[in-house]
């Protein structure tokens, strides 16, 4: 991956023309943004590991200086923004690559017992700042890069496999696949983020209301901490006490390390179809969300972008006019006047897709959505992964461009809809940039779904970071104001870390720190993450 943005250094999504007019429109021309070269990118001097470290880190130790670059940041705005720019805000002072659990366990007694911080590194996708390797109180930090455990062990009878955290999600798949079978998890992140970040985070994939957030597939997980290993039995369900792969999955590091992951799987579906719909507006789309979810029809893949985000979406994936104008026409026609494109799709045997999607289509005609066909179903498919290319041509332009999410239930789901908006809008206007705000709804449930906001604006050159901080602040106020989840599938890493008590209370932060206390004594993983302080 670049060491400065996402994706393949040959990869780009270029901007068409139209694009381009409409961001110079309504946002006026931005300043672009230099990137500096690899050798520029100014880090603090390495502190010297103990002997001790050192030995355990065997051959697995990197301290080069691309090396360290690679591991200094995720992928959040202010991430890239201080990457690119030649200043990233931390850098571990090594990197140790563990090439099995036992490694692993060795290493973070000898991290503990030097007073050396551990950073869990898997493909580095996170955007609330999960891999910043700042060292808390310890003198040194070493980002514990896990790619070299990469095992997949396949049960075909019991349809699970055991998976190593290293593994990238289509490395994955590729290897499901020799048995034909799937995950069924496809984030955003897919083609970059592992198995253990999936765990660690309670990831959420594109195709969840089919196969599941990832934290329903796992079975069984495994975790080193410095303490010792915790481990869960491989069986369907139990009910001894407290699900401890609960506190394992979504610990963000902050526990221990998980080394192994026992996923449920499915066999590979033999036909896949998207298809395209329209609702009259982002409220009554959303009802008709709803009421797939409540009557137990939901396709496996479901979102609703609202007018904006349809409107925006449509000229920034280079539509072209006449086409615009053809749907426009198409939908005059059924007496309808622009509204929010519904992206739906079934996955699996053909008579299954084919008895579904009827299902489906029953609920959403029933609810006033008129079907566009499969052409927008298939173009979201092509363009599924490439928001994160799209974000690295609009911060060459110079535009400041974000996401969050959150969650509540229908019956306060459009109080949070309209209250995020409209804090982001505010905020980016007080900041003297006023920009572009859209949203999609991208997982339901039967008491609720999921908001996935996106906002553009020109960055406020020597202010970019003060301009970041001061937008997520009010959009994250706005959600607790309102009683959502501060994340519904980014994880809170460092940047939602202040609001987790708002999230589970004073007497959840107080039993979150005495598991961290007893699995973690000396505080030494993943500093600054997940919990408040």
């Amino acid at each position: 991956m670049k060491w400065w943005g996402w994706g393949a250094p040959e990869k780009r999504f270029e901007l068409g023309e139209d694009a381009r007019a409409l961001l110079a429109a309504e946002l006026g021309v931005a300043e672009p943004a230099t990137r500096v070269e690899l050798e520029s990118v100014v880090l603090p001097d390495a502190k010297p590991l103990p002997d001790s470290l050192a030995r355990a880190a065997a051959d697995g130790l990197l301290t080069g200086h691309e090396d360290r670059v690679r591991r200094a940041a995720g992928k959040s705005y202010p991430d890239l923004f201080r990457v690119r720019s030649g200043h990233p805000e931390a850098a571990p002072d090594a990197v140790v690559m563990p090439g099995s659990a036992e490694q692993v366990a060795v290493v973070l007694r000898a991290s503990a017992a030097a007073g050396v911080a551990v950073v869990p590194f898997g493909g580095g996708t996170s955007v609330v700042g999960g891999v910043d390797p700042h060292p808390g109180p310890h003198g040194a930090a070493i980002a514990l890069d896990l790619e070299r455990l990469r095992h997949c062990e396949v049960d075909r009878t019991s349809l699970t496999a055991r998976l190593g955290p290293g593994l990238r999600g289509p490395a994955a798949e590729a290897a499901l696949a020799e048995h034909g079978l799937t995950l069924g998890h496809f984030p955003q992140s897919f083609e970059y983020a592992t198995i253990g970040g999936f765990a660690a985070t309670r990831s959420a994939g594109q195709a969840s209301a089919g196969y599941g957030r990832f934290d329903e597939l796992v079975t069984a997980v495994e975790m080193v901490s410095p303490a010792g290993r915790v481990a869960t039995l491989s069986t369907p369900h139990t009910a001894a006490g407290p699900a401890l792969r609960e506190l394992i999955v979504g610990s963000e590091g902050t526990l221990g390390v998980i080394t192994d992951v026992t996923v449920r799987v499915r066999p590979a579906p033999a036909v896949t179809r998207y298809e395209g719909w329209f609702a009259a507006d982002f409220e009554s789309g959303a009802e008709v969300v709803r009421a797939l979810a409540q009557a137990d029809r939901l396709p496996d893949v479901t979102r609703l972008s609202d007018v904006e985000e349809t409107r925006v979406s449509l000229a920034l994936a280079g539509t072209a006019t006449w086409k615009r104008s053809l749907l426009d026409s198409y939908l005059r026609l059924r007496r309808r006047t622009g509204g929010c494109m519904l992206i739906v799709g079934w996955e699996g045997e053909p008579e299954d897709v084919e008895r579904r999607r009827a299902l489906s289509s029953r609920v959403m005609r029933a609810g006033g959505a008129v079907r566009l066909g499969a052409s927008p179903g298939r173009a979201w498919s092509r363009g599924r992964f490439e928001g994160p290319y799209l974000r690295d041509e609009l911060l060459d332009l110079g535009y400041f461009v974000e996401t969050l999410e959150t969650s509540h239930t229908w019956t306060r789901y459009q109080e949070l809809y309209g209250a995020v908006g409209g804090a982001l809008r505010d905020a980016l206007a007080a900041q003297g940039t006023p920009g572009l705000v859209w949203c999609h709804l991208s997982h339901a449930y039967r008491d609720g779904a999921s908001l996935y906001f996106t906002f553009v604006a020109p960055r406020k050159a020597g202010a970019e970071i003060e301009q970041w901080r001061a937008v997520k602040t009010a959009a994250c106020e706005a959600i607790v104001a309102t009683g959502g989840t501060i994340t519904h599938h980014h994880a809170v890493g460092r940047d939602h870390a202040p609001y987790m008590s708002a999230e589970v209370g004073a007497v959840g932060i107080e039993a979150l720190r005495a598991l961290k206390g007893r699995l973690d004594p000396a505080g030494i993983m993943n500093p600054g993450k997940l919990l408040p302080g």
